[in-house]
């Protein structure tokens, strides 16, 4: 069967030694890929369970306008995804138009002038900043007298529990916990630690709320955030939870309370979660969940992939190739701008969509440096599609992540090593090592 594929590839445009490198990580790689599959297995059947306990039904696929009253296919897509995250209330809309967004309503929601957000996992993400006034932007929550604390991780990317209880004090009202890096080299982190994390801060403050950014991690793991103590937890429907199919939208699940309160600020105080047409994405949104536990392992299977071919060329990854995964970025230090962008012109050149587009670096608004983004994606800027982005910026970190299939986010990496071997960056770095 390798004799046709490779001339597959070879049509590809693929060169031999480019493919016998890859074939060589893939074949070792058997045994992680079935662990992945067995959670993605568990997974399936979890979603599976919510979509049978709430009835679904196509009735539950027709659409609604104007108001949006009555409309009981988003009343029990949120029943459903408060089911698969074991929480006791959900807000699944079209109108949270992305994780920024909808981490933007979880804070200021439920915080109030004089409250204080506290980060123990340190920086958040960049356009996190102009949200929460780190960046002077208009309409910031350090606009209405809300003020932040953060705590960085350790050097080794444990947490810094000393400086955390320092930190929290009366005004403390909102843990923020970022679950994967962003533009950042530090560790992702899994459930687990994060339980952890949330316990040692509810015995210093029962009463704070604990917010988890879970994008990029949902189905990655068999237990979510919500499962190990997180009062809300939050994310994106065009990353993980939204199987490539949601063609926009966010998440926000939890206790009911803050839920609700999240609600209020999306629509109107009153008015909550009685109001918002669906406006005919129901039935993108049912399935997209329920292919979701598959898609996501694809791209994990593709972010492992990376991490060990790019390793064996002597990069810099993060995570490591053998290291657990708990989101489905890889992170690769490419130390040069020649490097970055070939590295990015390949994974745009395998997409199915802008194939034939050479992604440029821009000044992305609400980003420090100019960030080239190679997505050719069916939903712009899906990045559960695949998708390589980063700062052009020393030391030349690229995030890749995504692939509907597992066989694309194959190719897109293949091609990535072909354009490097092209420009005879690969033969450099294998010299060195």
């Amino acid at each position: 069967m390798n004799d046709y594929l490779r001339l597959m590839y070879k049509d590809c445009k693929i060169d031999d030694k480019v493919f016998d490198l890859c074939n060589e990580v893939e074949e070792s790689l058997k045994e992680r890929f079935q662990a992945i599959d067995e959670v993605a297995e568990y997974n399936q059947l979890k979603v599976l369970a919510a979509m049978r306990k709430n009835k679904v039904s196509d009735a539950h696929f027709n659409d609604s306008t104007g108001y949006g009253y009555d409309d009981i296919g988003r009343d029990t897509l949120e029943d459903v995804y408060a089911d698969v995250f074991h929480t006791e209330s959900a807000l699944v809309r079209p109108n949270l138009v992305s994780g920024t967004h909808a981490l933007t309503v979880a804070l200021s929601a439920n915080l109030r002038p004089g409250d204080e957000i506290l980060s123990p996992t340190g920086k958040p993400y960049d356009t996190l900043e102009g949200v929460i006034g780190i960046r002077e932007t208009k309409g910031s929550l350090a606009e209405f007298g809300i003020t932040y604390k953060q705590v960085d991780l350790l050097p080794n990317g444990n947490f810094d529990f000393d400086k955390i209880k320092e930190a929290i004090n009366e005004k403390t009202k909102l843990i923020a916990i970022q679950r994967s890096k962003g533009y950042q080299t530090r560790p992702t982190l899994s459930a687990g630690r994060i339980g952890v994390l949330i316990s040692y801060i509810k015995m210093i403050k029962p009463d704070v709320i604990c917010m988890v950014d879970n994008c990029y991690g949902e189905f990655v793991e068999v237990i979510e955030p919500t499962d190990v103590g997180a009062d809300l937890c939050v994310g994106s429907l065009i990353k993980n939870p939204g199987g490539g199919l949601a063609p926009i939208g966010g998440y926000i699940v939890g206790k009911k309370e803050y839920v609700d309160n999240c609600a209020y600020r999306l629509t109107a105080p009153g008015l909550g979660k009685e109001v918002g047409a669906s406006l005919g994405l129901n039935r993108s949104f049912f399935q997209g969940l329920f292919m979701a536990p598959t898609v996501v392992a694809g791209a994990l299977k593709g972010a492992i992939y990376a991490a060990n071919i790019y390793e064996k060329l002597g990069f810099k990854c993060v995570p490591r190739g053998k290291e657990e995964r708990f989101d489905i970025i890889q992170a690769v230090t490419l130390e040069s701008r020649e490097a970055m962008l070939a590295f990015c012109h390949g994974i745009q050149e395998a997409a199915p969509v802008d194939s034939y587009v050479v992604p440029e670096p821009w000044a992305m608004p609400g980003y420090h440096d100019d960030v080239i983004m190679a997505a050719g994606a069916f939903i712009q800027g899906a990045s559960i599609e695949l998708s390589a982005d980063g700062p052009v910026a020393e030391p030349y970190n690229v995030y890749f992540q995504g692939g509907l299939t597992w066989y694309h986010a194959k190719f897109g990496i293949m091609n990535s090593v072909q354009k490097l071997y092209e420009k005879g960056l690969i033969l450099q770095k294998s010299e060195e090592k």
